[in-house]
């Protein structure tokens, strides 16, 4: 059970920090001086040995010369320790709530025996001095503890055990390899592991485990997830530091993960850390099940009440969602911007804009469309079905070759995440088709059987008609948004002209919308085209004759039908999403990217800054001073010398040295490039969502494991296992990891 600190107003407790916690002493004395000092009438009441066993203070509470380390891994008091650093004040500011660490009250005369107590105790620590001088000062200090032989040997043991786990994360490899039967239950990765270790010389596995059974299990599985928490945990409070540190985040959730049927979402955190570099960490998975409000509680108690965050420092919100659970995620965002209003909603630069769009269309068709391209996406990673897919190209455009040399160039892996994935993926409509059935027929035997349901299934969706229409409906409509979302990925001087295109945008969706009768015709003409060069039959979808239970089939014509239930749903989809995440407060934000002295540069230095400044005035030093340095800041660049070069990105102009003599554009600065719509520096393989999504491919689904892939993430991150130990021995004191004596009964892995 994790240690909680007794005094008021504190709500620290070990899992969520690495501070020391200490015992109440047993010696009644010393023991009534801490009751008396934390002022909690509750405790008067409890013996020593009460208070010893069952509560706790933390290291904040004492002088920082009554606590020191007798080692990297163990802290301790002096025996005359007292705590003296209490905060009585803060529960003031909300009288009405209720406190269960309730604050006595002084009477006079508590507060004269208080005095009388102190008194004393200066005298006798007078008189300790005195004699303490006539010892001799080369004397050793008796007073620091020594850590005896077995506690020694139990750290070096323990810190093995962690170098074991840490490495299973960094190399991915699984905690349980997959057993065939009960017999093979030795061959886990983590034994085998201990065993090379213990082959190699490793004198602290030897000592405790050279008498264990051939046949048992050296940690049981609730131990060796016990160090997986300990580890992860460690891991994890690192980066959280440089995220307090920093103090502004943004919000950043992935796809869903499913674990042994439990749905989880991916959590990331963007911020700048104290060196002014932009990062985006990988901090945790969060359950995905219950409602909308259910989830923004969970991830607000995530993150205030378990990492010691402030929501109301968060300045984005950014969510990756496909499928239906789109919808929820739209919800989610929702209510985070009522309760906090600058955790500005914005697009994910890890995708494409017009992805993003598709993916929050609510509609089945669109659904069934974008989870198909996740589909050929996975399905052509091979290089055997990329070579089918490249014949069948070649097999349908042998009488053009120029154009199928050029979609051979175009369907290179990672052709489903591009701006225009819908013009490619139209292009390739047929022969995808082909590829597909020359798959499922698999004269030759090259492919597996599952390969080829696979691609029967992918076969069926591509020859529906409903399917081939969304297709070109999609790609239609999003031909309008393509620049504009290629530009947001692009450099600083590109996303702030998109901020500034973003009405010719709407303005070009509204002309459509206006004009839909026309586009419509021309649209539906293209997809009846392309169903016959496909030899797919113009009808309408099965399912809404029997949800709408129609009399005379023959009186629905289908062009009408698509017009109403496809082409008006998604154009009305999408330019309500584009208003959505690209409200009023989110174009101030990019707007206010003309900080960057390269965007200056090409205004000529004619931009007005403190128009859009109101979003981010109370997150600035000196809001008061923010119009003359940015008159100063315009000055500095429009008079440099000619060989002085103009920053281009929020991250180069925040690496600048003399950046800190303009406090209120730093801060500025700090804030904009944590926007969740802005691109990371770092190549796409390179960053956090890249990493994790790594971890996944290059293993099987039954073998994912929470806490490995955290460590796999975030391999960069200092793993420093004397803490690690520290924890563990402070979490578990009577529960020191020993070897199985017997055949294990099989535990679920986390």
């Amino acid at each position: 059970m994790p240690n909680f600190c007794a005094a008021p107003n504190c709500t620290r407790k070990s899992t969520q920090s690495d501070l020391a916690f200490f015992r109440f002493p047993r010696d009644p004395e010393r023991c009534r001086i801490w009751v008396e000092n934390c002022r909690r009438a509750d405790l008067e009441a409890k013996t020593s040995d009460q208070l010893n066993k069952h509560y706790r203070l933390c290291a904040k509470h004492f002088d920082p010369a009554m606590v020191f380390k007798t080692s990297p891994y163990r802290t301790v008091l002096k025996d005359t320790a007292i705590p003296t650093i209490f905060d009585l004040t803060s529960h003031l500011k909300n009288p009405h709530t209720r406190h269960r660490k309730r604050i006595k009250e002084l009477t006079e005369e508590d507060i004269r025996r208080i005095k009388e107590r102190r008194l004393a105790s200066s005298t006798d620590q007078l008189a300790s001095k005195k004699d303490e001088s006539v010892e001799d000062s080369t004397g050793t200090n008796e007073d620091e503890p020594q850590l005896s032989t077995e506690e020694k040997e139990l750290r070096e043991y323990l810190r093995a055990l962690f170098e074991v786990v840490v490495m299973l994360g960094k190399q991915c490899i699984p905690l349980v390899a997959q057993k065939i039967s009960v017999a093979e239950l030795r061959s886990s990765n983590f034994q085998a592991l201990l065993d090379c270790r213990m082959n190699a010389g490793d004198e602290a596995l030897k000592k405790r485990f050279e008498g264990t059974p051939t046949n048992s299990e050296y940690l049981s599985a609730t131990q060796q997830n016990q160090l997986l928490d300990v580890c992860e945990n460690t891991v994890r409070e690192e980066m959280l530091m440089e995220v307090r540190e920093s103090r502004f985040f943004s919000l950043v959730t992935g796809d869903l993960v499913d674990f042994a049927n439990e749905k989880c979402l991916p959590l990331f955190l963007r911020f700048v850390n104290q060196q002014n570099a932009l990062r985006e960490e990988f901090l945790d998975f969060v359950p995905f099940d219950g409602d909308e409000a259910a989830l923004v509680e969970r991830l607000e108690a995530q993150l205030t009440d378990r990492w010691g965050l402030s929501m109301d420092d968060c300045r984005g919100q950014a969510h990756k969602a496909t499928g239906t659970s789109s919808t929820k995620m739209k919800a989610v965002a929702v209510l985070l911007l009522e309760k906090y209003p600058l955790a500005l909603h914005m697009p994910c630069s890890h995708i494409a804009l017009n992805i993003h769009l598709a993916n929050s269309l609510p509609f089945p068709s669109v659904q069934v469309v974008m989870e198909t391209l996740r589909r050929l996406g996975n399905f052509f990673r091979t290089p055997l079905t990329q070579e089918e897919l490249e014949r069948a190209i070649s097999t349908h455009y042998q009488e053009n070759e120029e154009r199928g040399a050029t979609l051979k160039q175009a369907c290179d892996p990672g052709w489903t995440e591009q701006h225009n994935v819908f013009d490619i993926f139209l292009d390739m409509l047929p022969p995808l088709l082909l590829c597909m059935d020359q798959i499922r027929d698999n004269d030759d035997g090259k492919f597996s059987s599952s390969v080829s349901a696979n691609a029967y299934s992918i076969a069926e969706i591509l020859a529906d008609f409903e399917i081939i229409v969304t297709i070109v409906i999609l790609k239609n409509i999003l031909t309008f948004t393509r620049a504009f979302g290629k530009n947001l990925q692009g450099e600083t001087l590109d996303v702030f002209f998109a901020a500034n295109s973003l009405t010719a945008v709407l303005h070009s969706l509204n002309e459509v919308n206006d004009n839909i009768d026309v586009y419509h015709e021309f649209w539906y003409e293209e997809a009846v085209n392309l169903a016959s060069v496909m030899e797919t039959p113009v009808k309408i979808p099965r399912l809404f004759f029997r949800k709408q239970r129609v009399a005379d089939v023959g009186q629905i014509q289908a062009e009408p039908y698509f017009k109403e239930y496809v082409t008006m749903p998604i154009i009305h989809g999408i330019m309500q999403e584009v208003e959505d995440i690209f409200c009023e407060n989110n174009l101030k934000a990019l707007k206010c990217l003309s900080l960057v002295p390269a965007v200056m540069g090409q205004m000529k230095f004619n931009t007005t800054e403190e128009n859009y400044a109101d979003v981010y005035r109370n997150d600035l030093r000196n809001s008061d001073t923010l119009p003359a340095e940015l008159h100063c800041w315009r000055i500095k660049w429009k008079h440099r010398g000619k060989e002085v070069r103009l920053p281009t990105t929020i991250q180069e102009t925040l690496q600048l040295p003399d950046v800190k003599f303009f406090p209120n554009v730093n801060s500025f600065l700090k804030v904009l490039s944590i926007l969740p719509v802005l691109k990371l520096e770092d190549g796409k393989g390179n960053t956090a969502s890249g990493r994790l999504q790594a971890y996944f491919d290059s293993m099987p689904t039954k073998e994912w494991n929470k806490s490995l892939a955290m460590l796999h993430v975030n391999t960069h991150v200092r793993n420093d296992l004397d803490v690690m130990v520290d924890k563990y021995c402070r979490l578990y004191p009577e529960d020191e990891p020993e070897a199985e004596s017997e055949e294990p009964a099989e535990e679920e892995m986390k």
